[in-house]
């Protein structure tokens, strides 16, 4: 991985769980880091963890949802590490476990927003400017199984999700001229301190596990390693793919 060396990435919804894997596993391979969220207090425990890699790490506010926000955070960003050339597209809203029939407009505006369309101007906003630079550079988005199959009451999330995926695939296309692979991963579900209450009820765990071959749930940073894959010149002739990280649930 001495190919990482002397490289720099951004990781939006750094905060915990894969986005914080994400942002250690770079670091750990030689990548200077830019974590983000929301709310730069919560980047506290991902911060101290990726400085204790050795590396540059800068912390920053972003809201993906805003236009504004994400033109702001990606100035500051460049200005600091001018060799910016990783995005990990990982900031979005959890599954909302509703029924497609009673969505409300605004939940599905809400969803669609942030997990969408915040990831469509993540990306073609950092890729204006890796072009406008001549620069070579990686963009990883973070999708769902959810996006490849279909879940009952998971209907809002899984068509963002699918989104992604196929986000990822048309910049694949447009952006190769400029040697800016785009790809996305598509995990299984993932144990986070955020899932841990419900995915140690014993009734809902056994449900979810009977539909996953390896009998287990993810670990972020088994996720965090195909980040790093995909960030890497291992994967340099790799563009417009998913990596599908299930357990084998996709199989069926």
């Amino acid at each position: 991985m001495s190919s990482l060396k002397n490289q720099a990435a951004l990781i939006t919804g750094a905060s915990y769980g894969i986005g914080q894997a994400s942002a250690i596993a770079l670091a750990q391979a030689g990548f200077d880091i830019i974590i983000t969220d929301l709310n730069t207090d919560s980047l506290n425990q991902t911060l101290e963890k990726v400085k204790a890699c050795g590396v540059k790490v800068l912390p920053l506010s972003l809201n993906i949802t805003l236009q504004d926000s994400i033109d702001q955070a990606l100035s500051k960003a460049f200005e600091a590490f001018p060799y910016l050339n990783t995005l990990v597209n990982n900031a979005g809203l959890p599954s909302l476990r509703k029924l497609a029939i009673d969505t409300t407009r605004l939940e599905w505006e809400n969803i669609i927003n942030t997990n969408l369309t915040g990831t469509f101007f993540m990306s073609t906003s950092f890729a204006k400017h890796l072009i406008k630079n001549q620069m070579q550079g990686s963009i990883i988005q973070l999708a769902s199984t959810h996006g490849l199959v279909g879940f009952q009451g998971a209907s809002t999330y899984g068509i963002s999700k699918a989104g992604i995926i196929h986000l990822s695939k048309m910049l694949a296309i447009e952006l190769a001229p400029h040697q800016i692979r785009v790809n996305s991963i598509a995990p299984g579900t993932t144990f986070t301190e955020s899932r841990a209450p419900s995915l140690e009820d014993p009734v809902r765990k056994a449900e979810m596990l009977n539909r996953v071959p390896l009998g287990r749930f993810a670990q972020s940073d088994e996720i965090a390693g195909a980040v790093t894959y995909l960030a890497s010149d291992l994967a340099s002739f790799m563009t417009g793919q998913t990596l599908t990280l299930d357990g084998g649930l996709t199989v069926y």
